[in-house]
């Protein structure tokens, strides 16, 4: 059974998918899962296109500071996605 992740304003647009094309998609907007030990090794923890999360390089992504109310929009759409069935 799966766990809940909380909710997280941070999210970041992947700008390299190399080595990475089934699990990334480029110029796509991930969530990011703050994950403080991953950073400091010059990664980050993005909940990828498994709907799990896992540890990309930086340097494939850029940060992206979006609006409130879009925050909560797209926080309440992936947790809408968590209740869907495959």
């Amino acid at each position: 059974m799966k766990t809940r992740r909380p909710l997280t304003n941070h999210f970041a647009i992947c700008i390299d998918n190399a080595e990475y094309p089934a699990s990334l998609e480029k110029h796509k907007i991930y969530r990011i899962i703050q994950d403080k030990d991953a950073e400091q090794d010059g990664d980050l923890r993005v909940i990828d296109e498994s709907g799990e999360d896992y540890l990309y390089p930086s340097e494939r992504f850029v940060m992206v500071d979006l609006p409130r109310d879009i925050v909560r929009v797209l926080n309440k759409s992936f947790s809408q996605g968590l209740h869907q069935v495959s």
